[in-house]
């Protein structure tokens, strides 16, 4: 389900790119250092947008350096870390865990099965640091697999339930801007869940699985679900507007402005030169 909030690479300058690059490297590096290798198998880029809003909310104290890995052993790489690069790390294992559980549970994909094994015994030390964030993402899962099961034609109470998941993610701390974090949360939360749902709704009409328009029993429906969309993602900018950000504010907003839809845009092409082709 995660994914989608990522840059758009080709509207960044090549400063722009480092340093988005490196938040990616030091969430990876974190993840490696505190969980193991096999751990950053479960990376994404949604966590590096996590940490480069609340890096440029809170502005922390950064270390960096250059380093080759084992992903890119032949050139070396800019990397930060602080301390909310390590708040985004921790949240990206938990993810990462409960979305293996879910890939084994409905594709009985063994990787999966493996990596959430891998990371099972880490759980207690994370529900034990970060119990309010854990809690929401369990509850949210547990609520959205409910309603999977009873076949809910209603997408706005999943879209809600993933809502309350962000809402939760985005608040480091509790303080003067966690109300604002709190909104936007929700609202990124509705828009990831929704846009999610209409990547994945010819796959799940072949494979007969679960989706909210689906389930509504209207059939395909583009127009309204991108004017759905756009409307969610207003209110998601309109909070985020609200955030006094400076540092890494253009990257945030090439983010929530033109990344967000670069896959939903570059499958409506495709759809549209194969109607063509059709013709």
């Amino acid at each position: 389900m995660f994914g989608f909030v990522t840059a758009n690479l080709g509207e960044l300058s090549q400063p722009q790119k480092e340093r988005y690059g490196s938040i990616y490297c030091g969430i990876c590096r974190c993840i490696r250092d505190e969980y193991g290798q096999t751990a950053r198998l479960g990376l994404s880029y949604d966590m590096v947008f996590l940490c480069t809003l609340l890096m440029s909310l809170y502005e922390p104290e950064e270390t960096g350096g250059r380093n080759r890995c084992l992903v890119h052993p032949m050139t070396t790489r800019p990397w930060v870390k602080s301390e909310i690069i390590r708040y985004g790390a921790d949240m990206n294992v938990v993810l990462a865990y409960y979305n293996c559980l879910d890939d084994w549970r409905d594709d009985r994909n063994p990787a999966s099965r493996l990596l959430a094994k891998k990371l099972e015994g880490k759980l207690p030390e994370l529900e034990s640091r970060y119990p309010r964030q854990c809690g929401a993402i369990r509850k949210s899962l547990e609520t959205l697999a409910g309603l999977e099961q009873e076949n809910c034609p209603n997408p706005d109470l999943p879209a809600a339930a993933f809502g309350e998941l962000m809402a939760e993610l985005l608040v480091w701390k509790e303080d003067f801007w966690a109300p604002t974090l709190r909104r936007m949360g929700m609202e990124l939360g509705r828009f990831i869940y929704l846009m999610d749902a209409v990547m994945d709704y010819p796959a799940d009409e072949k494979k007969g699985k679960y989706n909210p328009f689906l389930a509504m029993g209207q059939g395909e429906n583009r127009a309204d679900w991108e004017q759905c969309l756009v409307l969610t993602m207003e209110r998601c900018t309109e909070a985020f507007e609200m955030l006094p950000l400076v540092q890494d504010k253009a990257i945030l907003d090439n983010i929530l402005y033109s990344g967000v839809w670069v896959s939903y845009r570059g499958k409506e092409k495709r759809r549209e030169r194969h109607d063509r082709r059709s013709l």
